[in-house]
């Protein structure tokens, strides 16, 4: 009887074991304090290459070196004057190759015939340097601002043309069929449906649209221009200053850093409902 008893008993629960969480997804930690510690450990090593004459001064400049070329520059004016034309230049010429490349690539979205029209046109064209167009657009337009505004415009189009198509042939049809049967009116659909739905892939364009521009602008200040970062680049590495050729670089590299923190703001302000 009593072993009958101790049959019936039931066992013992086995013990909890904590389980470890898998799903973080690999989403990204801010790290700014490694980040800066990297970045001054970066500083120090280059500057001791250069104090100890690890590297010759002449090739690569200290970075002490460069912050008094840089302070020499911002002193005197010279950086002022040869940035403000570089940036009149971005601004000019990347504001009409995204109204363009906006148009082109909203048309070819919404449109058959302009997509059988324009994809051959962007896809061929879209490869060549646009920098190498530059001799014909001085032929053209003539010497002065046009050719290199029309240069950097060009260059912008291509990739703001293919973001923006991208971005209204992906919006979910089911979206817009829900609109329609709504019986909303067309105009409405794309202001209310398409666009904010492809304003993702439109401002991902933005971002590579604005460092082709900055790109094309020093390449041709280097080619025909007196005045700009890409002349001064030049004449500073023909007269063999690395310093002031350092700090030039390192003005373009704040330059794209602010334009990219200023498209970020943008993103951020039209990107809420995300």
């Amino acid at each position: 009887m009593s072993e009958a008893r101790l049959a019936e008993k039931p066992a013992e629960p086995a013990p909890r074991r904590e389980i470890v969480f898998r799903g973080g997804g690999f989403l990204p930690r801010p790290r700014p304090l490694q980040a800066w510690l990297a970045f001054a450990a970066l500083l120090a090593l280059w500057q001791a290459a250069t104090g100890f004459g690890w590297v010759d001064a002449v090739f690569l400049p200290s970075p002490l070196g460069i912050g008094h070329a840089f302070w020499g520059l911002a002193v005197s004016g010279e950086l002022w004057r040869n940035l403000s034309i570089s940036l009149l230049r971005i601004g000019s010429g990347w504001l009409i190759g995204s109204a363009l490349g906006l148009i082109l690539g909203l048309a070819m979205g919404l449109s058959s015939l302009s997509r059988a029209i324009g994809m051959p046109l962007v896809s061929s064209l879209y490869p060549i340097p646009k920098i190498a167009l530059l001799p014909l657009l001085i032929l053209w337009l003539g010497i002065g601002e046009a050719p290199k505004v029309a240069t950097i415009a060009a260059g912008v189009f291509f990739p703001t043309a293919i973001a923006t198509f991208s971005g209204v042939d992906a919006v979910p049809r089911s979206l817009i069929r829900m609109s329609q049967s709504f019986d909303l009116p067309v105009r409405s659909i794309i202001w209310k449906v398409i666009l904010p739905a492809a304003l993702p892939s439109i401002l991902a364009g933005f971002r590579i649209s604005i460092s082709t521009a900055l790109l094309l602008v020093v390449s041709a200040e280097m080619i025909g221009a007196q005045f700009g970062i890409g002349a001064f680049l030049l004449a500073a590495g023909n007269l063999m200053q690395s310093d002031r050729l350092m700090a030039g670089v390192v003005v373009l590299s704040l330059l794209g850093l602010g334009l990219g923190a200023l498209l970020g703001l943008v993103e951020k302000a039209f990107l809420k409902w995300r």
